[in-house]
């Protein structure tokens, strides 16, 4: 292992252990010390209360910018305190009250699209605002790109063929089609003043997909674990906390581009991966590799790891260089860091919450079933 992959990974993680739990919303970022902007800014973010949306309003408002988010109002509502201006809509103009909030002529410095899954929607909004913002940041995402053939995809690597007009539900075979025609949407429409950002698996505090959580959770707990059938297959990802903050600073800086916000180029396997997280155990880890055979046998689907994908579902096949994103500031903390205060946020939650993770995480009966069956061959 290369030293820098050493050191992306990791090796201190009690000190973030002990730094204590934060609620089940509140970002880790916006305990983190952050200077005041020269200028402030009048950012609308549209969403602002899923996964990445508080770690970028905290860091904004930390800043000093004025705040707006519109969203649909029914998550977090009180999230931030009375300190935003909240604006009650649907990026759907066709589901009351729409786009209505947005229209008149008021002006924003920024405006950062969280919420971008339907070509329509987006279409729909740019078009509304487009006259009226100075820098519009786009996040798409690295599922854009048309990885059938593998290898390694920088920005100017093809993306998936637009999806049939009609096609608006947004499913494993669609996400990554419909999120690149919003991609080709944003520049066509925005030109020299659309940025785009495109992050690969986003992990960390807050994260509402559980992916990474429950092999954080799961290593944490100790014995006998079963890993992924591949434990050299290739893994990349971003800390939230690094890249919202980064988002942020790209409306700042008037930064226009396309960025691959993929971590670091030269990623790491799995088994590097879950040897990271054996730092949080209780009691000694040792894993075992499945099968296919034994996963499809017990049923089991494991988070992040590539499987048997459904038919014409797509999957992050390939490399993606990120070096574009580093040039401009994008900076990468160790997966350390970032499992350990995942681990804080997750113990943090209630026992509903972590009894009901959202990605069907296997259960123990599977998993000792699978285990079992491994033993036996």
């Amino acid at each position: 292992m290369t030293t820098r992959r050493k050191v992306l990974l990791g090796t201190v993680v009690m000190m973030a252990l002990s730094a204590g739990c934060r609620t089940a919303k509140e970002p880790a970022s916006s305990t983190t010390e952050v200077s005041r902007a020269e200028k402030p800014l009048d950012i609308l973010f549209l969403g602002g209360t899923g996964f990445l949306g508080p770690h970028q309003v905290e860091y904004a408002l930390a800043r000093g910018h004025h705040v707006t988010i519109f969203n649909r109002g029914q998550t977090a509502k009180d999230l931030f305190g009375g300190r935003v201006e909240v604006l009650i809509g649907n990026r759907d103009a066709n589901i009351e009250p729409g786009l209505a909030a947005l229209e008149g002529d008021r002006r924003w410095d920024v405006v950062i699209d969280n919420s971008g899954y339907v070509p329509r929607h987006v279409r729909d909004s740019v078009a509304l605002l487009k006259d009226r913002v100075g820098r519009y940041v786009y996040v798409s995402t690295v599922a854009v790109y048309d990885s059938s053939a593998g290898g390694v995809m920088n920005e100017q690597s093809p993306l998936w063929p637009a999806p049939s007009p009609e096609v608006e539900e947004v499913t494993g075979a669609t996400y990554g089609p419909l999120k690149a025609e919003c991609d080709r949407i944003v520049q066509k429409e925005l030109g020299a003043r659309a940025t785009i950002v495109r992050p690969t698996y986003i992990f960390g505090p807050g994260d509402e997909t559980d992916r990474f959580t429950y092999w954080v959770d799961r290593v944490s707990s100790g014995g006998e674990v079963l890993g992924p059938p591949d434990p050299k297959a290739e893994l990349q990802w971003v800390d939230v906390r690094d890249l919202c903050p980064w988002i942020v600073q790209l409306g700042e800086r008037d930064q226009a581009g396309i960025f691959n916000a993929s971590g670091p180029t030269v990623p790491a396997s799995w088994g590097e991966v879950l040897q990271s997280l054996t730092k949080l155990a209780s009691e000694p880890v040792q894993f075992r590799w499945a099968t296919p055979e034994v996963l499809k046998e017990t049923g089991i689907r494991q988070p992040l790891v590539r499987q048997a994908a459904s038919p014409g579902a797509v999957t992050l096949n390939g490399r993606f260089d990120g070096r574009k994103a580093e040039t401009v500031g994008l900076h990468y903390r160790p997966l350390a860091d970032t499992a350990a205060a995942t681990l804080t946020w997750w113990r943090a939650q209630t026992p509903e919450r972590r009894a009901n993770a959202v990605d069907g995480w296997p259960t123990p009966e599977q998993e000792q079933k699978a285990l079992a069956l491994l033993r036996a061959r």
